[in-house]
Order: C-alpha cells, then sequence, then structure tokens
C-alpha cells in the first residue's frame, strides 16, 4: 500500500500521554480536545486527517460526512461508536486496538466470576450497614464447576486460562475459532444448544451484532441449569436485559455480574437495583496499563500505516492488509491504469453493468482482492461523486449496481497477467495488462494486441482505426498544430480492420475533435 499521508490528527477524549508524544515523535500534529459536543466536533473535525477517540466520542454519519478524514483510530476494543458504514462509504480507515485492553477486561470477567459465587459486593455493603450476617451470603466454590465461554477470541481464551486455574471446567462456542485451536487451551468447543445446559456459569465475549443481540433470552435462559449464573463484560444487549430480570425474579438464573449496558448510564434500574445483580459502570478496559496500552497501540498502528509498514486493528479494509510490498504497490498501479484506460476508452458508452478481473500467473495468486478494487478505482475515479479508494469502491461499485466478479489462473509463466473485461450498453470491451521491468504495460485492448506494450504512464492518447501507411504522420500533423508532440508510438500486431493505437503525447490536446477525421474513436488520459 502506497503510504497514507495523515499530517494532523485531533484526540477527542482523554487517552494516554503517550499516544500524543508517539504521533509528534513521528512527524504529525496533534490537537486534544476532550469533551466536544457534537456540534463543536462538526465544526471542529474539519480541519484534521486523523481522529482519535475512546468510547464517549458518536463518530456518527454526520460527523464522518462533515469530515475530510483519512483515518479513525479508537483506541479500544470494539467500534461501537463509530458509524463504520458510513466511513467506508467515504473511503476513511477505521481501527481499533484489538488486544490493548484484552487482559484487564479478562480480570475483570474473572473478578465478576469470584464475586458472584461469593457474593463478595454484597457482604462487603452489609458489613458497611454495620451488619455481621455469615449466614446470609453462603456461597460456593468455582472448583469443579463448569463455566461456559461464549466467544472464544483473545479475551475468552485469557478468561479461560485463568479461570482454569481455580480448577473449572471450561466449554465455550465460537463460529469462527477452530476447535482444535481452543482444545489446545483446554476449552471444549460445542453447539450453544449443548453448551446451555451443562454450564453453572456463563460469561460473553462477542461483538455486537445482529446474530448476538439477545444471545441470552427468555428461551436461552430456560434451558440452562436453574441458577445458572451469568456475566457480560463484553457489550450491552448480548444479554437481553428484560429476559434476565424475569430470569433472576424467577430463580431460573442466580446472579448476573454486568459491566456493560443496552444504554448507558443504565435507566433499567430494576435490574441494577436488585439484590444477586453485581453491576459496574463499564470499567472493563479502566485500568491503567489498559489506557497506556491502547493508547500507544493506536499511535503505534497509525505510524506503521503511515511509514508503509503494516496495517493492524483496521476493521473496514482488510484489502489492505497484503499491500506494504513493493510488488503490490506495483500491482495496484496496474490495476488502476487498466481501470482507467477501460473507463477513459468508453466513456461514451456508460454505465457500466458488470466487471470481471481475472488474474493470472503464481505471483497473483494472493492479490485478487486488492486487484479487485484498484482496477475498480481506474474504472470508477471519473464517473462517481465520491472519491473512490481501495476502502470505498466495493460499495460504491454496489451502489452503481454494477456487478463484480473475479478469478484467477495458476500460470507457469514468469509473469502475471490481469484481464478486465466491462460490459457498457450491451458491449462488452477487453483489456489485459501486466507489470514489466517494474512498470505497468498495457498488453492489449479490446482485441488489438499491442507489438510493443504500452507503458501506463504519463500522457496517452488512444484511437481506433484501420491501418494506413499515412496514419502516424496524418495524426503527428495534426497534433504539431495543436501544440502537442509525440513520444512514442504503439501499434497493434495485426493490421486488419479498425484497431486500437495508442501514442505517448507530451501533453494532452484540448480538443480531440481535430482527430476525428483521422479515427472512429479517441480518448486520452494521464496517469
Amino acid at each position: 500500500m502506497a503510504p497514507i499521508c495523515i499530517k494532523t490528527v485531533l484526540i477527542s477524549e482523554s487517552v494516554d500521554p503517550r499516544c500524543k508524544a508517539i504521533l509528534e515523535e513521528n512527524g504529525i500534529r496533534v490537537t486534544e480536545k476532550p469533551n466536544m459536543k457534537r456540534d463543536e466536533l462538526m465544526a471542529e473535525i474539519k480541519d484534521y486527517d486523523g481522529l482519535v477517540v475512546r468510547s464517549a466520542t458518536k463518530v456518527t454519519a454526520d460527523v464522518i460526512n462533515a469530515a475530510n478524514l483519512k483515518i479513525i483510530g479508537r483506541a479500544g476494543t470494539g467500534v461501537d461508536n463509530v458509524d463504520v458504514d458510513a466511513a467506508t462509504k467515504k473511503g476513511i480507515i477505521v481501527m481499533n486496538t484489538p488486544s490493548g485492553n484484552t487482559i484487564s477486561a479478562a480480570e475483570l470477567t474473572c473478578a465478576l466470576l469470584m464475586s458472584l459465587s461469593r457474593f463478595v459486593p454484597q457482604a462487603a455493603m452489609s458489613m458497611k450497614q454495620g451488619n455481621w450476617d455469615r449466614k446470609k451470603f453462603m456461597g460456593a466454590e468455582l472448583y469443579g464447576k463448569v463455566l461456559g465461554i461464549v466467544g472464544l477470541g483473545r479475551i475468552g481464551k485469557e478468561v479461560a486460562s485463568r479461570m482454569q486455574s481455580f480448577g473449572m471446567r471450561t466449554i465455550g462456542y465460537d463460529p469462527i475459532t477452530p476447535p482444535e485451536v481452543t482444545a489446545s487451551w483446554g476449552v471444549e468447543q460445542m453447539s450453544l444448544e449443548q453448551l446451555w445446559p451443562q454450564c453453572h456459569y456463563i460469561t460473553v465475549h462477542t461483538p455486537l451484532m445482529p446474530s448476538t443481540v439477545g444471545l441470552l433470552n427468555d428461551e436461552s435462559f430456560a434451558k440452562c441449569k436453574k441458577g445458572v449464573k451469568v456475566v457480560n463484560c463484553a457489550r450491552g444487549g448480548i444479554i437481553d436485559e428484560d429476559a434476565l430480570l424475569r430470569a433472576l425474579e424467577s430463580g431460573q438464573c442466580g446472579g448476573a455480574g454486568l459491566d456493560v449496558f443496552v444504554e448507558e448510564p443504565p435507566k433499567n434500574r430494576p435490574l441494577v437495583d436488585h439484590p444477586n445483580v453485581i453491576s459496574c459502570p463499564h470499567l472493563g478496559a479502566s485500568t491503567k496499563e489498559a489506557q497506556a496500552r491502547c493508547g500507544e497501540d493506536i499511535a503505534l498502528q497509525i505510524v506503521d500505516m503511515v511509514k508503509g509498514k503494516k496495517l493492524v486493528g483496521a476493521v473496514n479494509a482488510s484489502v489492505l492488509a497484503s499491500t506494504f510490498s513493493q510488488e503490490s504497490h506495483q500491482l495496484i498501479k496496474l490495476g488502476e491504469a487498466v481501470g482507467a484506460v477501460l473507463q477513459s476508452c468508453t466513456s461514451s458508452k456508460k454505465p457500466f453493468t458488470s466487471v470481471q478481473i481475472s488474474t493470472q500467473g503464481d505471483c497473483m495468486k494472493s492479490s485478487t482482492g486488492y486487484m479487485t478494487a484498484s482496477v475498480l478505482v481506474g474504472l470508477l475515479a471519473n464517473g462517481s461523486g465520491s472519491c473512490p479508494n481501495l476502502i470505498n469502491v466495493l460499495s460504491l461499485a454496489k451502489e452503481s449496481g454494477i456487478t463484480v466478479n473475479q478469478a484467477h489462473c495458476s500460470s507457469d509463466a514468469a509473469g502475471g497477467m490481469c484481464t478486465v473485461e466491462i460490459v457498457s450498453s450491451g458491449s462488452s470491451f477487453k483489456a489485459t495488462g501486466s507489470v514489466q521491468g517494474g512498470v505497468p504495460v498495457l498488453l492489449e485492448l479490446s482485441g488489438s494486441v499491442f507489438r510493443q506494450p504500452v507503458s501506463l504512464t504519463g500522457n496517452l492518447l488512444f484511437f481506433k482505426t484501420s491501418a494506413s501507411p499515412q496514419l502516424l504522420s496524418s495524426v503527428a500533423g495534426v497534433l504539431a498544430t495543436a501544440g502537442v508532440e509525440i513520444q512514442s508510438f504503439s501499434a497493434p500486431a495485426d493490421r486488419t480492420g479498425d484497431l486500437w493505437y495508442c501514442v505517448g503525447v507530451s501533453s494532452l490536446p484540448g480538443d480531440l475533435s481535430v482527430l476525428k477525421p483521422l479515427v472512429k474513436e479517441v480518448a486520452q488520459l494521464s496517469i
């Protein structure tokens, strides 16, 4: 990936001082303005390339559309407070620090599990009220009990290893992490239907998404052991709060440890005030170590991205992860250039209805993702209301009603090739390119195979006509009259019929109509 230029960053919340220091050490100007209201943020944000937030700043579509951001960095896990779809449409990278608060969140989960088993907060409050009631707070050992962990990512893994130290049996569910991987941590995976009835304790560690909203509800509580205890240090809403209250009141749930709520601060007071609920004001990442780690991590991730080293924590730009080599830079330039050639040569025949991108050669085997995106950037660069880039171009194509297909074919050939075929107004147009000597070149354009590959750099003039001995001199004469000098000429190998030619020129002519008496079609572009 070509380095993204980030010169200015706004930090809108209190983050560890190392965040600002690291960014400034790397030449990025930083402004800290915490506690801004929405209107203040919208007025301020337009002057910055980057925004760093924690969880309090709500980066809504309105805020994003008022800005000219290139990156939004969330110093913490999750991006619930960022409208990722709106950011993606504007081509803005959204980044978080996936491991910054892992240990802190895992430790709080374990603390709540232990507190639920021994009624620690309730006993402490009773003591402060002057009571000495040992019988009221009879607890249970964790030893030998079954802990169900729903979500076996970083935090789930750390919770498992810690609670295994108490002699708990750990079982779990995760639709992504392979069972053989979690087995190596001592966690047996199974379906939720198998998991619910076995657990004495359940803790959830999933993102909040449509498939996880209300994951623990009336139906699932009914399948659990009577008196099951549950913990949520992940996201409010994974456990249905109304269903939880009903389960607590019936005794089906014996206790809950909650660090997160659907609304924060929570308005569901009957739940918070229930005697068997231990609640915290979203403290999962509230340790000095986690805040220092998250602030430092987000700054280092931004710096690494700016320097073109690597991309870590991007939630909407996975296509960029493999674009940090010199070879990928060249292939991206190739894709954009081939797309731009087709866009220019078919500009009068829009709109496109479908695009087929086919790569060939082992060197392009891992490049299909960003090659597809780069071709679309070239195709849509001048025909879209937005500025397409590798992040937003797939969504822009979808909005435009363009069907995009990609394919890869292995080949023993040393070099790779990319062929792009578009359908516009019922007609098909095709271009094939490659990288030769580190430079993107065009090998073929809609049936015209060039004798010498066209170097896809500089000012290029493409025209379609039939071959004649006077063609080059006639075109050169017309261009010279317009003050344009021919610097290179590429002709097709075949000499029959109407074919495409290309000339490299000193500058693009202002009026292409001067060539119309000589050619049937003409297009120009600057790469």
